[in-house]
């Protein structure tokens, strides 16, 4: 027989010696758990989600003072200087004038165009720029998924505990709802689901939550400051009316006065304006810093409280779910904690508007 072939057939022979003696592939046994076992998890997983929340809040307060003082260091050094600048006030006379021809005899019509004017000011050299750094939406966000960061944190810890293994909690946490918005089903998301997803935003029931969330705050969002803008616009659209009629008077001398005597009027006037800007630059100011300062920190005061609309409301929705499906705790179990993360907005030394905080 050819050496060769019998080379061949010993090796094969060795080779099905060794895959029979392989030994065979068991799958890992189920862990007996008993009833009373998993209701002490369910109360740990409640404790977890109950701590969770208050280490979010934390943050989510210091993310929002943090907003707010920016919002007011931007209006303090950008919007008011821009406001009461002369050649502002003159271009804010330009349109007021407009406003007024075209108001066809509307009450208050120049008052609210402005009003709207100054708001898109507002938001372009205000809340855009901060918004690059920080805004209610990214804390809402940011909020959110550290609840479920710290959630996923605590789950193997629990299981160990227990001595459950992993893959069942998951199990029993696949039942356990964290969003319930359906139908349809790609609206909800499980305890499991939320801990497990990473990114969040790719979760198809959070981009669900987190859009419910805008839709019920509304659809200016919480920035909107157009009520506070009401009252400067007013104000400043009277003052700018009573000017027109001793201005459009003084073009007339000017215009009779000829080319070079009409010239010096008009710059007389212009400077006799430009004073009269002056002198009520503070109380103009004065108005802005407290009509912007109240509203806004309303405002403020609803996003950091609002359980369906504000910073909290992704993480409280989740949290609702998951205590209600798994029922309250009166105390936390020994041994369960997180490790506490506190966020301590920078110190400012730029000039502030006064907060006011108050409710509703």
């Amino acid at each position: 027989m050819n050496p060769r072939a019998l080379l061949i057939a010993a090796l094969l022979v060795l080779t099905g010696c060794a895959t029979s003696a392989r030994p065979p592939v068991i799958a890992p046994r189920a862990v007996v758990v008993s009833p009373v076992t998993w209701q002490q998890i369910d109360r740990e997983i409640v404790s977890a989600s109950q701590q969770a929340t208050a280490q979010v809040k934390l943050f989510a307060r210091g993310s929002m003072e943090h907003w707010r003082t920016r919002v007011y260091q931007q209006t303090e050094e950008n919007f008011i200087p821009w406001f009461s600048s002369y050649w502002t006030q003159e271009w804010l006379s330009m349109k007021v004038s407009w406003y007024t021809i075209n108001a066809g005899g509307e009450q208050d019509a120049s008052a609210r165009r402005l009003a709207a004017y100054l708001l898109e000011q507002y938001q372009e050299r205000v809340l855009a720029p901060v918004a690059v750094e920080i805004d209610p939406d990214a804390i809402l966000a940011q909020a959110t998924a550290f609840y479920t960061q710290l959630m996923a944190q605590q789950m193997p810890l629990i299981a160990q505990r227990h001595g459950v293994p992993l893959a069942q909690l998951n199990g029993r946490l696949q039942k356990v709802p964290a969003i319930a918005l359906g139908p349809p089903p790609a609206r909800d998301a499980s305890l499991f689901q939320v801990i497990s997803t990473e990114p969040l935003n790719t979760l198809p029931a959070y981009a669900a939550l987190i859009d419910k969330i805008h839709t019920d705050g509304g659809a200016k969002g919480i920035a909107s400051t157009e009520a506070a803008m009401a009252p400067v616009a007013k104000r400043a659209s009277q003052r700018m009316e009573a000017e027109m009629a001793p201005r459009g008077a003084a073009s007339a001398v000017a215009a009779a006065a000829g080319k070079l005597a009409g010239g010096l009027i008009s710059v007389g006037v212009a400077g006799i304006r430009a004073i009269i800007q002056a002198n009520d630059r503070p109380d103009s100011e004065a108005l802005i810093r407290s009509s912007l300062g109240g509203t806004f920190d309303k405002a403020w005061l609803k996003l950091v409280q609002s359980p369906t609309t504000g910073v909290m409301a992704g993480t409280l929705h989740m949290t609702g779910q998951v205590e209600g499906h798994l029922g309250g705790v009166d105390e936390p179990p020994v041994g369960l904690g997180v490790n506490r993360v506190e966020w301590q907005p920078p110190q400012s030394t730029s000039q502030q508007i006064e907060p006011n905080v108050q409710g509703e």
